[in-house]
């Protein structure tokens, strides 16, 4: 088994971190300096930082805000959100970004994976998909959870893998925010469909889902929020827990 990699979410709107569940209802729990530099303390992996209105305010990623959480980590920064274009992308790179991720943009324009690709290289290039189960698939959705589209997320997943992404980071809209555990099915789809990394995002409420998203799915990482934004557990308690439970964890 390959070292798996545990990645706190910071979700920011106007500035802040916030919370919901099912992409609603979202309350401030922090800052994103001081939530970044606490879980990088804590033996983070990576941060992804996702500014989760963007799109749908139709407005930039909050570089200043990127740049004061850049400054205070050593950890790998993807970050996300209101990025449309491959000016965008080279923005948040100077921000102080290691990868930068984009969904809404790469599903109005794929060729934006692949020009990005070319530009930056591969491993810069994180596709966010939000899949939210409809029938016996996943459908993915853009702006934020707000707008679907007629894209199958394994289909997706494949074409982006195709032109050049680097990784794939996999919310499933269904479990997000309701602590009850990652979508098994959707991600053990989407993983055993690429070769690129997966992340799974949306559900965890412990550190029992994310074994169980490692011992039943090939994602190569989790991600969290609840868990250690409301002080539940830490990372280092993750790590822990998976360590005593054989998986290699860094």
């Amino acid at each position: 088994m390959l070292t798996k990699r545990i990645i706190p979410c910071l979700d920011v709107t106007e500035g802040k971190v916030v919370k919901g569940v099912k992409f609603q209802n979202l309350t401030g729990v922090g800052y994103p300096p001081e939530l970044a530099e606490l879980y990088e303390k804590q033996g983070a992996d990576e941060i992804v930082f996702l500014d989760i209105t963007a799109s749908l305010d139709a407005r930039k990623t909050l570089l200043e805000v990127v740049e004061s959480t850049a400054e205070r980590m050593f950890v790998p920064l993807t970050v996300g959100g209101g990025v449309r274009t491959k000016e965008d992308m080279r923005l948040a790179l100077n921000a102080g970004a290691d990868k930068v991720s984009v969904n809404t943009a790469a599903v109005n324009d794929p060729t934006l994976v692949t020009s990005c690709a070319d530009d930056f290289g591969s491993q810069c290039v994180v596709v966010a998909i939000d899949a939210k189960r409809e029938g016996g698939g996943w459908k993915v959705y853009t702006h934020g959870g707000h707008k679907r589209t007629e894209l199958d997320a394994a289909g997706w997943a494949s074409e982006v893998e195709d032109r050049g992404a680097g990784e794939i980071l996999l919310t499933s809209m269904d479990a997000d925010g309701t602590t009850a555990g990652y979508d098994i099915e959707l991600t053990r789809l989407v993983a055993d469909t690429v070769d690129i990394p997966v992340i799974a995002s949306g559900g965890c409420g412990s550190p029992e889902h994310i074994l169980q998203v490692f011992e039943q799915t090939n994602a190569s990482a989790a991600l969290a929020a609840s868990i250690f934004h409301y002080g539940t557990y830490t990372v280092g308690d993750v790590k822990k827990y998976l360590a005593e439970r054989g998986v290699k964890v860094r």
